[in-house]
């Protein structure tokens, strides 16, 4: 049964880093350091109930002591921009909007953007529009 362990926690090991190097999203890298805690226990010859209450106290310490610092690390900000607050102002229409051509441009804040109509309308060049939301790099408006 010994040998055995020592195959089982290597074999143990050896998948948890391949696992965590596939997915990079650190999800396995816990039970890594705890298999290898528990390979240390079976080589100074733990019995195998002591390597499982090894490996599972070491996992379970070590993704308390980390994962806030690895979320933290991991997280995507996002970036704030000044784009939103055009959401509700009013827009001129610079070049006529058509979706199907997909065309259109209105100024808004000194700013000229790509623009799109909500409804499908075309809208005509010198027209007063309201900007609904924000599509990438278009406004929609109405």
């Amino acid at each position: 049964m010994v040998q055995y362990m020592l195959a089982f926690w290597i074999i143990a090991l050896v998948a948890f880093v391949i696992i965590e190097a596939v997915t990079a999203q650190l999800v396995t890298i816990w039970f890594a350091v705890g298999a290898i805690a528990a390979l240390i226990a079976e080589r100074l010859g733990a019995e195998t109930w002591l390597q499982w209450t090894i490996f599972v106290a070491v996992s379970a310490i070590v993704l308390i002591a980390t994962r806030p610092f690895v979320k933290k690390l991991t997280q995507k900000k996002a970036q704030p921009t000044n784009a939103d607050r055009c959401i509700g102002e009013s827009a001129v229409v610079t070049e006529q909007i058509d979706n199907i051509a997909g065309k259109g441009a209105v100024k808004i804040n000194g700013i000229e953007w790509s623009a799109r109509t909500l409804s499908g309308e075309n809208i005509e060049t010198g027209r007063i529009v309201k900007v609904i939301k924000i599509d990438g790099v278009k406004l929609i408006v109405e």
